[in-house]
């Protein structure tokens, strides 16, 4: 039997880029296809909350192209449920906004990057090693797509990730054996990144762009931390 996944949708796929894989739940379902975990929308965007946290079997929380720290109308309750959903212990996964949002419920601080974005394939150190990170890995190479970072653990949590070059300190922790989050993002495929680079020189700069887009060719982790993602769903709700 599967698990049942709540999708905390806080974000979408700009739209001038969503033909290209879909928004979150399409690059969600294809990341986590084949691998018993049935995700159930909730929009929180839109003011579309669960119940309870105990709804689902587990929640997985994405990406936004807003910061964790803009005064959006349903942040506050948002930041309410990932609290109670760490409380009661629901298994939970952060993925760069959902890794920002949960830092930032727990206290610690989300700010903009002082050397600025971070883009393209990016190396990160694993220093810390779960039962479920099975394949197990010392490092592992995903897309980032982020402005902002997480500076620092929250309190009574674990550095799980950092970024290889010194950069993004904080890239991945984990809250007791139920929760754990990732800022890059496993989910992105290349032709995705490679087309919101590409609208987007403006904003991060040519030289940034094209060197974020030449990364695209690297072999990507993607597959094992899918795998990493629904052993630790699937090993939740085993225990």
């Amino acid at each position: 039997m599967g698990s049942r996944i709540g999708l905390l949708m806080v974000g979408h796929v700009d739209p001038n880029s969503v033909h290209i894989a879909g928004d979150y739940p399409e690059l969600f379902g294809e990341l986590l296809a084949d691998r018993g975990i049935e995700l159930a929308r909730y929009d929180l965007d839109l003011g579309r909350f669960p119940d309870s946290a105990t709804d689902c079997d587990g929640w997985l929380c994405g990406p936004s192209r807003s910061s964790a720290y803009d005064p959006l109308p349903w942040r506050t309750d948002a930041e309410d449920l990932l609290r109670e959903i760490v409380s009661i212990e629901a298994p939970y996964v952060g993925v760069c906004f959902g890794h920002q949002l949960l830092a930032q419920a727990l206290g610690a601080r989300v700010e903009p990057a002082a050397d600025g974005w971070q883009v393209g394939a990016h190396d990160y150190d694993l220093v810390d090693h779960l039962p479920w990170m099975d394949p197990p890995s010392g490092r592992i190479t995903l897309i980032a797509s982020h402005q902002d970072q997480v500076v620092d653990v929250p309190s009574g949590a674990r550095l799980l990730a950092r970024g290889t070059d010194g950069g993004c300190p904080v890239a991945g922790f984990t809250v007791g054996d139920r929760a754990w989050t990732l800022q890059p993002h496993p989910e992105f495929v290349p032709p995705l990144a490679d087309h919101l680079l590409a609208g987007r020189i403006e904003l991060i700069g040519a030289a940034r762009v094209a060197s974020a887009r030449a990364s695209l060719d690297r072999p990507l982790d993607r597959s094992r931390v899918a795998t990493w993602i629904a052993r630790f769903f699937g090993d939740a709700a085993g225990s």
